[in-house]
């Protein structure tokens, strides 16, 4: 949620931030045409409440019939003016719920995908003296992924992962926590289900297209999450921090859900697109002054996982149009994958500024006790998810006679050097 003070006092700067990304900047006129009339009715009321004030004093001492009428048109005043004013106030909130995150300054400017910027490309594309394998493929060959069971069982989109193929999960995972722990990273295994408030309050559910992706238990009122820091930001609701606890990191790990409504074609074959999931992921609670600083952390790190794994990666900067609701500056790695001869998104790290913070109500308090609380910035990126990073290692890892390698770093986790048959 944006500052409402910051965009009564900076509505032009405003107007030029939502535009790049793609949202009606004339919905700023309208929300400021709906808070002047609240601010009126609020004085107004303000005034009526102390009108009362005065006439209650007075009738304490005469109880006369004209001071009893004047009261009584005081209450139905009063009640009118907090009717209409709850009304502009519920118009007001409703735009300001709507209204994207503002990118920072030098995110670039595009109106979407096509104009994002590739930042680097990482190692060398692998060459092979054989045609590369689909990992599902490949996959199935070595019995570790099965999704006609699963289809049996769940139904579409859904996979089993079997013997090394698991094993390579929780060595993905350890070996997430093994590199973030030593960074100040607290480990936490989350809750997947969350109440519709929180959820509201990350910024996930603002768009039509945002309910789409999203499962909802109507009865309970909960949201399945689609990715572990939707559960993580909420944790803090309503608290203070101490500025020395800040940087406050998490790293989490979780089982994710979505409805990946908007995929097609090949993607929604196989375990790339699934409604179901599982990723390991960074989230931080931050200095406002350090989120620049600590957004590239987030991404260092993502690289420095890709690089552990050695399989070649790209990182793209998002531009304004392509940024989503909540962050103000975001950034993906892809991997490379042989067989579709492309790059595909594994990681994403996004900077959500204090957009979360200011609707989730949670604050730091200054060294300087004659500083007011401060909003904290949040920020979260993605360690591993686990699906995608194993069908990188499928396809990358993958040998002439049929058998995958295992990354060196991966090695003691699984206890071999290489996934064959049986």
């Amino acid at each position: 949620m944006l500052d409402i003070a910051f965009i009564r006092q900076n509505s032009e700067k405003v107007k030029e931030g939502i535009a790049k990304k793609n949202a009606d900047p004339k919905l700023i006129d309208k929300f400021l045409r709906l808070d002047e009339e609240w601010r009126m009715k609020t004085a107004a009321l303000d005034q009526l409440k102390a009108d009362q004030n005065s006439l209650g004093k007075e009738l304490a001492t005469k109880k006369r019939d004209d001071l009893l009428s004047k009261a009584e048109v005081l209450k139905k005043r009063v009640q009118e003016i907090s009717l209409t004013r709850d009304e502009f106030a519920a118009k007001r909130e409703a735009i300001l719920r709507s209204l994207p995150n503002i990118p920072i300054e030098d995110v670039p400017v595009g109106k979407d995908e096509t104009e994002n910027k590739i930042v680097k490309e990482v190692g060398k594309i692998p060459s092979y003296d054989f045609i590369p394998k689909d990992y599902l493929l490949l996959g199935e060959e070595l019995g570790l992924i099965d999704v006609g069971r699963a289809a049996k069982t769940s139904g579409s989109r859904f996979g089993y992962l079997f013997g090394d193929a698991a094993l390579l999960e929780f060595g993905l995972v350890k070996l997430a926590l093994d590199t973030l722990r030593p960074k100040g990273f607290v480990p936490v295994v989350p809750p997947v289900l969350i109440k519709d408030s929180m959820m509201g309050a990350m910024g996930y559910v603002d768009r039509r297209e945002d309910m789409d992706e999203t499962y909802f238990l109507d009865k309970d009122k909960l949201y399945l999450v689609g990715t572990s820091e939707q559960s993580i930001g909420p944790m803090h609701a309503d608290e203070v921090f101490e500025e020395s606890e800040l940087s406050k990191r998490y790293v989490a790990f979780s089982t994710c859900f979505r409805r990946e409504a908007g995929s097609y074609g090949k993607d929604t074959k196989g375990i790339l697109r699934v409604h179901q999931f599982d990723k390991v992921e960074m989230f931080s609670f931050c200095h406002p002054d350090q989120s620049i600083e600590e957004h590239k952390l987030l991404l260092s790190l993502e690289e420095k996982l890709m690089k552990s794994l050695e399989i070649p990666y790209r990182v793209v900067e998002m531009c304004t149009g392509d940024l989503g609701n909540v962050a103000a500056a975001k950034f993906d790695i892809e991997a490379w994958l042989p067989s579709q001869n492309q790059y595909r998104e594994t990681h994403s790290t996004s900077n959500a500024t204090d957009f979360q913070a200011r609707r989730l109500n949670i604050k730091f308090k200054p060294k300087d006790v004659k500083q007011k609380s401060r909003y904290v910035h949040t920020l979260n990126g993605t360690a591993f998810a686990i699906g995608r990073t194993i069908i990188a290692i499928i396809e990358n890892y993958q040998t002439k006679k049929g058998t995958i390698r295992v990354p060196e770093v991966l090695r003691g986790y699984l206890g071999k050097e290489e996934i064959g048959r049986g």
